[in-house]
């Protein structure tokens, strides 16, 4: 049991966000607005990403498919947290094998004084404008739905500059990190002023909430971490959170940083499901938390998909300020049933 409502006009998204105890744990799920559903699939087969992020239309329909299709408790924008890129100067290109790949890669340190300066407002104004389209589209129809807007963390963004693609080792980019430090800092400045104003800005454009995801910085040990990353992730929550509205840090196999990822700031860590969700809260401390169901176990036969899900919300203990989702994003194939009957199951839970 969670509790009695906070407010009634208040949605249980955001008051979980803000540790208030609501009359249901919220749910939603990382890349609930893609690749699993029909609808996103007829949409691929006609333009690749880079295409459909530059639509505002076709970004708002993609991400209220989700609200409607499994009554999740908020929406998140459809976007890709690399398309900084194309203003940045390092270019983006589609590719049928591989998906994105970075044109111009950072591989010695003049090519991060290259770097053009990004205006937010101007180069990425067709994303802000798929957020006011979206949200108008929530008000529209789904008005107690929240919704979340995005942008990758400083270092996952750098590591995608520096790896060409996405790397599982970052190897480049920890060589880079150590052997041109101070180049390596002016990367992550300039990523973090952007990425600063990129968040607040979606804020003034409608979206209710703002997750950081590093989903690369797995990578990294403690003592890296603090000294190369901690202190533009904090710059970047620090500037996003004049917005005014809750910020979600997330980041995957960080079981290791979780300290770290508090310190650096949010109102609610993400963890992914390599750590127990109650092991994770208590290392947290005093912040919401959201996760952390295996992506995987939405393959999984209905007992077993239940009592994962069981056991995630009794982790949780009914304390106010859980959001259910997943440890990572939604994979490809997945059932849309077993996503619909994990928020049945998660609405249904007291």
């Amino acid at each position: 049991m969670t509790g009695i409502a906070h407010s009634r006009r208040e949605p249980a998204f955001l008051a979980a966000c803000r540790r208030r105890p609501t009359d249901r744990t919220p749910v939603w799920f990382m890349r609930q607005a893609g690749r699993y559903t029909p609808e996103y699939r007829a949409a691929r087969a006609r333009r690749n990403v880079l295409a459909i992020c530059r639509r505002p239309k076709l970004v708002a329909q993609i991400s209220l498919q989700p609200v409607e299709r499994l009554g999740v408790d908020a929406a998140i924008v459809f976007a890709d947290v690399r398309l900084p890129f194309e203003p940045l100067g390092l270019g983006l290109a589609y590719a049928e094998q591989g998906g994105l790949k970075v044109w111009h890669p950072i591989r010695r340190p003049t090519d991060v004084d290259k770097l053009k300066r990004v205006d937010p407002a101007r180069d990425l104004a067709h994303l802000l404008e798929g957020v006011r389209q979206t949200k108008a589209g929530l008000t529209a129809r789904f008005p107690d739905t929240p919704l979340i807007g995005s942008a990758g963390a400083p270092f996952t963004l750098a590591s995608y500059a520096i790896e060409g693609a996405a790397s599982g080792t970052c190897n480049a980019t920890k060589r880079f990190m150590y052997e041109h430090p101070e180049a390596w800092h002016a990367l992550m400045d300039k990523l973090a002023a952007l990425l600063g104003s990129f968040l607040t800005l979606q804020a003034a454009a409608g979206a209710d909430a703002l997750q950081l995801f590093d989903s690369s910085v797995g990578c990294l040990g403690c003592d890296d971490y603090r000294e190369y990353v901690l202190p533009h992730s904090k710059r970047v929550i620090e500037l996003a959170a004049t917005a005014g509205v809750p910020i979600i840090h997330f980041g995957t196999d960080t079981a290791t940083l979780l300290e770290l990822m508090a310190q650096a700031g949010g109102d609610v860590i993400g963890v992914d499901w390599r750590i127990p969700l109650d092991a994770a809260w208590a290392r947290v401390g005093d912040r919401a938390i959201q996760g952390n169901l295996d992506p995987s176990a939405l393959h999984a036969p209905p007992p077993e998909l239940e009592r994962r899900v069981q056991d995630v919300l009794r982790r949780a203990h009914g304390r106010p300020g859980h959001i259910f989702n997943l440890g990572h994003g939604i994979q490809p194939g997945t059932p849309v049933k077993s996503l619909k009957a994990v928020v049945d199951l998660v609405h249904a839970h007291r």
